[in-house]
Parts: C-alpha cells; sequence; structure tokens
C-alpha cells in the first residue's frame, strides 16, 4: 500500500474512533441534562413560591420590619442580609463547570463576570470571589485574583445539601464585612440551544427587587381577579427568620442547578459539533481515500500491462 494512502486510511481510522467517543458522551450528556431538567422545574416552583411569599411580607410590614425593636427580634444574622451599607469591597460567587469539552459554557460565564467588574468600576484590589468549579478557580487564580472560597466536585445533579455550606459561608463572610455586596454570576439555561449569562445581586436582600416582585404579582392577582389574603401563625417576626434563610439557600440552589442544566446542554452541544465535525471530515477522506487508492489500482493495471507489452 503507498505510504500516501496508508496515511489517509490513519486518519480515516482515527477519526472514526474519535466520533464514537464523542457520540457516546453526547449521548451521556443528553441523559444528564434530562435528569437534571425534572429537577430544575420543580424546584424553580418552590423559589418563586418561597419569594412570592418574602416579597409579600416585606411589601406590607416594611416599616414594622424597619423598626430597631423589631430588628432585634428577627437577629442579627437575618437583619444583616438586608443591610445596605457603603460598598468598599465586592464579592462575586462565579460558578463554571469543573472540565473541559463544554463547548463556550466557561468563557461566556468568565466573560459576564469581567464585564460586570468592568462595568461598576472593580479590579482585584476592591473585589474577592468565591468560586464554584475547577474552571472559575484556576482561571481568577492564575490572573491574581483573590479567591476567598473555592468549592469543586458539584454533582451532575446537584442536592440542596451540597449548597447549604456555600451558602452559610457566603453570608458568613457578608456579615464579617469580607465584602459589602455579593453578586452570582452564572449560565442561565433557557433551552437545549440557547442559555444567556447572567450576573445578580445576592446580597444584601433588595427590599426594592421584593417589592417590585410583590408589585408584578399584585397585577396579576388583579387581573385574574383573585386576592390573596395571609393569616401568619405564629406571627410576621418568626415568619420573615423563617423564609429569610430559605430564600437565600434558593437563589444558590437554583443558580447551580441552571448552572448544571446549561452545563449539560453546552457538553451535548458541543460533542453534537465534534460528531457533525468528525462525519465532515470521515466524508472528505473517505473520498480522498477511493482516489488514492483508485490511482493506485490505475498505476497497478497500467504496469502489469506495459509489462505484458514489453514481453511480446
Amino acid at each position: 500500500m503507498p505510504a500516501s494512502l496508508a496515511a489517509v486510511k490513519r486518519r480515516l481510522d482515527s477519526t472514526r474512533s474519535t466520533r464514537q467517543i464523542t457520540t457516546a458522551m453526547q449521548m451521556v450528556s443528553t441523559a444528564k441534562l434530562n435528569q437534571v431538567q425534572s429537577h430544575t422545574k420543580t424546584y424553580q416552583v418552590y423559589a418563586d413560591e418561597v419569594k412570592a411569599i418574602l416579597a409579600s411580607l416585606v411589601k406590607s410590614h416594611i416599616a414594622t420590619l424597619k423598626s430597631k425593636e423589631n430588628a432585634e427580634k428577627i437577629g442579627a444574622e437575618i437583619g444583616s442580609l438586608f443591610d445596605e451599607r457603603p460598598v468598599k469591597k465586592v464579592g462575586i460567587l462565579v460558578i463554571t463547570s469543573d472540565r473541559g469539552l463544554v463547548g463556550s459554557y466557561n468563557s461566556n460565564v468568565i466573560k459576564s463576570t469581567l464585564d460586570t467588574m468592568k462595568k461598576n468600576g472593580l479590579n482585584k484590589d476592591n473585589t474577592v470571589f468565591l468560586t464554584v468549579g475547577k474552571t472559575g478557580t484556576e482561571f481568577f487564580k492564575k490572573r491574581g485574583m483573590n479567591v476567598v472560597f473555592e468549592y469543586t466536585g458539584v454533582s451532575d445533579v446537584p442536592t440542596y445539601r451540597e449548597v447549604e455550606g456555600i451558602v452559610k459561608k457566603a453570608v458568613q463572610m457578608f456579615e464579617d464585612h469580607v465584602y459589602d455586596q455579593l453578586y452570582i454570576s452564572y449560565s442561565h439555561f433557557v433551552n437545549r440551544i440557547v442559555s444567556h449569562d447572567r450576573t445578580e445581586l445576592f446580597l444584601p436582600i433588595s427590599v426594592k427587587s421584593l417589592e417590585e416582585h410583590e408589585d408584578e404579582r399584585v397585577a396579576e392577582t388583579v387581573t385574574n381577579d383573585i386576592e390573596a389574603e395571609y393569616d401568619l401563625e405564629p406571627g410576621l417576626l418568626d415568619m420573615i427568620s423563617l423564609l429569610v434563610p430559605q430564600y437565600a439557600n434558593s437563589l444558590v440552589y437554583g443558580a447551580i442547578l441552571d448552572a448544571k442544566t446549561s452545563e449539560h446542554a453546552s457538553s451535548a452541544n458541543a460533542m453534537k459539533s465534534a460528531s457533525d465535525n468528525a462525519d465532515d471530515i470521515i466524508a472528505t477522506l473517505q473520498l480522498q481515500y477511493n482516489r488514492a487508492r483508485q490511482a493506485a489500482i490505475t498505476t497497478e493495471i497500467t504496469e502489469i500491462t506495459g509489462g505484458m507489452t514489453a514481453q511480446e
């Protein structure tokens, strides 16, 4: 077999092997996506209702909550989460993946984070990072950024217990004045093709945002001629003390679930693109191989014919 023909055959076999791997990885990512999607949809309903109830309580009892006496009853831990103080340092919780082969997923999240820093005039001196995922951790450490907390090894379908430690650490650092604001930067899953990068304010909890959310809910109930009434038992302050930690957990857990869903979708799309590209390369190499083989056969026939003619 001529050298050129053997080289084309080696590339053809290698590309076919790669296509088998990428196709298998696409199937695995799609299976993980289907699994995590069911969790994301059901959890989002819960998170929306927690926010709606907290928004309603804050909207209707904001004066009561702001009183010094009630603030002490709620407790320093809960009350401090609403504390809007002068911003000297900002924290950013960045959610990326632990591995590659996920297309532009990680680069888009990091770009969104850097854009937020530029927009708000942030730099490595007035910004600290909390990273979930190996990719983000390595990126910011290599650039000399201050990574004060890192977490790797998030499961493919994250559980609520996994997030509790992250939330506690984030809240504790806010209370200890490690930073005065905390943003969450992650990839929001829209559908299997589209994801949007988000960077949202997590702490302090924005009363204005909750009030706007409640206004939207009220507009919906007016449209539907339905009015909600709440009988609070054991009482407003106890309800607030119970709901605020749930709300904080729901934001972070929801963001990680959302990010994982987006990660699996991005991985499935990347592997599908790799498989499609492999098919194109295989088609081209197969054509080259057939032409080279045909040329080799033609050369052999010509040599045989020439030898027979010479003998005559």
